[in-house]
Formats: C-alpha cells, sequence, structure tokens
C-alpha cells in the first residue's frame, strides 16, 4: 500500500512550485529484501530528501539528548569505550499483553516490532562516532557506520519468550485473536557485538517483552571493575542509567563513603529526574518533535533507506533462522520479569 500511495501522491498531489515532504510510518517491510523492495518503490517516486520514515523513539526527549549527554560533556568521552565499559542493555519492558490485538502482532512478534527498529535506533546513537556537524545527513552517516560494524545477530546469543497466564491475566495463546499453537515470541534479547576499534568485544544486549513486571525503557551502561580496589567493592559496578520512559531520567550509580568514623562504602545515585528538577515541564509528545522536524526540512531524526538496509542486514538472518526452525520460546508468567 505505501508504493500504491506514493505513487499517487507524486501524479495528484506533487507540486514543482514549494516543497514535498512525504512521511512513512513502520513497518519498513518485513526483512532485508522487503525492505530493500519498498525503499525501491518509494524512490521511484520521491528523492531521498523528500521522505521521512518516522520511529517515533527518536522523537523521545532523552533519545534526543544522547547526543548533548555524549558529545558535549568532557567527562563522558574518555570512558565511552572498550576499555571502560563492559556491557550496555538496553530494555523495553511493557506490563501488559496483546489484549485482543495478538493477531496483528502474531505477524511481527516482538524483534520485528520493538528490537529490529527502536531499540537498534537508540543503540546506534549510544555507539556512533561524533558526526562532523549536527546536519540530518553527517549524523545518519555515522549512524549507518556504525550499524555496517556490528555482527549479524546470532540464535545463540538470544533468549526468546512467550507469556502465559498468571492465574488472573491471560497468556498469549489464550488471546482469540493469535494463532492456536503459535510460537511468536512475545520476549526477546539479543545480544550484538560491535567489531571496530572503540567496542570491540563489549555486549550490547537488546531486550523487549510483554506482560513483564513493569512498564518502562532504560539504556543501562556498566562500567568495568575499579583496578586495586583496597575497598573491596568489586561486586559493585559504576553505571550510567538513561530512562526513557516513564518519568524520565538521567543517574550514575556511585560509591561513596558512608557518614561516620568508619570507612565504610555504599552505593548511592547522582540523579537527575527530570519531573523534580524542571518545574511546570510540559515536553511535546515524540510526533509532536518529529512532525514538527517535517515542516522545518530537519532530516536529523529519520530513517534514511541505507540505514534500514543495515539495520535489517543484522536481523534478517536470526528471523530466517526463528522460522525455519520453528525456533520454540521459553515460556514465563503474565507480570514477571520475563525467561
Amino acid at each position: 500500500i505505501f508504493a500504491m500511495v506514493a505513487a499517487g501522491i507524486n501524479t495528484h498531489c506533487h507540486k514543482q512550485t514549494g516543497w514535498c515532504r512525504v512521511v512513512v510510518e513502520k513497518p519498513f517491510g518485513r526483512d532485508l529484501e522487503s525492505s530493500n523492495i519498498l525503499s525501491e518503490q518509494l524512490l521511484e517516486h520521491f528523492p531521498e530528501k523528500e521522505l521521512y520514515r518516522i520511529d517515533h523513539y527518536l522523537g523521545k526527549e532523552l533519545v534526543q539528548n544522547l547526543l548533548v549527554l555524549r558529545f558535549a560533556n568532557r567527562f563522558f568521552g574518555p570512558v565511552w569505550n572498550r576499555d571502560n565499559i563492559a556491557n550496555v542493555t538496553i530494555s523495553f519492558k511493557e506490563n501488559f499483553g496483546t489484549d485482543g490485538r495478538g493477531g496483528y502482532f502474531d505477524q511481527s512478534g516482538i524483534i520485528r516490532d520493538i528490537i529490529q527498529n527502536h531499540l537498534l535506533q537508540v543503540l546506534s546513537l549510544v555507539a556512533m562516532e561524533r558526526p562532523v556537524t549536527l546536519n540530518g545527513e553527517d549524523l545518519r552517516d555515522e549512524k549507518v557506520k556504525l550499524l555496517r560494524c556490528i555482527s549479524p545477530a546470532r540464535i545463540e546469543n538470544t533468549v526468546l519468550g512467550q507469556y502465559v497466564s498468571n492465574g488472573s491475566q491471560p497468556g498469549y495463546l489464550q488471546d482469540p485473536t493469535v494463532p492456536k499453537g503459535s510460537r511468536q515470541a512475545t520476549f526477546a534479547m539479543c545480544a550484538l557485538f560491535i567489531d571496530n576499534e572503540r567496542w570491540e568485544g563489549v555486549p550490547f544486549f537488546l531486550r523487549a517483552g510483554k506482560a513483564l513486571n513493569e512498564r518502562k525503557c532504560e539504556i543501562r551502561i556498566q562500567l568495568r571493575p575499579v583496578f586495586g580496589d583496597f575497598f573491596n567493592t568489586s561486586h559493585k559496578r559504576n553505571e550510567l542509567v538513561i530512562r526513557l520512559q516513564p518519568d524520565e531520567a538521567i543517574y550514575a550509580k556511585i560509591l561513596a563513603k558512608e557518614p561516620g568514623m568508619e570507612m565504610v562504602t555504599h552505593e548511592t545515585e547522582l540523579n537527575l529526574t527530570y519531573s523534580e528538577r524542571y518545574e511546570n515541564l510540559d515536553m511535546p509528545d515524540a510526533y509532536e518533535r518529529l512532525i514538527h522536524d517535517v515542516v522545518q526540512g530537519d532530516h536529523q531524526h529519520f530513517v534514511r533507506s541505507d540505514e534500514l538496509h543495515a539495520a535489517w542486514t543484522i536481523f534478517t538472518p536470526l528471523l530466517q533462522q526463528i522460522e525455519q526452525t520453528q525456533a520454540k520460546p521459553h515460556l514465563y508468567e503474565f507480570g514477571s520479569r520475563g525467561p
């Protein structure tokens, strides 16, 4: 339908004067092949500069803050690499199930619905190199370079899950719109690795699930242990946590001395919670920001065709293997932390 609508707009609505900007909402295909076909069809009617592929996570306040956090603060730069960071976890958790939308969800699954797009976009902003400018093309160039360095996701580095009833809430297969006996994953966790000088050997865990114990989306960057630790705190790690939703916040877990005569350490937080720090906070919705960017002609927070190609190259082999082998997901109770 995207191609048909694009052809119609180009034929009947595209003026030779002024500007034309076409906003395309996901899904951008089901795999690498279908995504490439869709991109080719759209580019037959509109040049790349007129296409705005929208991923609403790129309009979230804390996602847009990643550039400022990384590149406007001197003390983050020296530690933002494999020598200091042990792992990065990007999590998306929902505390509700499919709620009668299982028929739609079953056609895509949690990897296509959340991980391949939203979480991978967040990963690219966390891990990419500094762009030359904040121009949309310069920013997207760096994201594409980063995505091309990521090895394809492997099934042995992936955990799949499907929620079942906890007694009071129905399981996935009890949704009447879900096909009987479906093995579609409602939870997935993938470990990705970036093959470049900055990140080689550092696992990036992308985790998403439905019917979990809470609703939350966050980035958790865990640092390596302190060398020569004479406080014997090796079981504690410094972490930088960026909570995208709800209750947007940035906080760092650190060790400090407990007040008193003894040299006793405890874990505490340096905390920037937006609702507490900023009075009368009224943040625009993600889609509000992105539609504003479309009107302004700013591509900074939109997905380019080569970016899509790189993203699907990472996940298509995994999705094909899951479907070909009919991989059986681990079961977890509705309201739990997952498998």
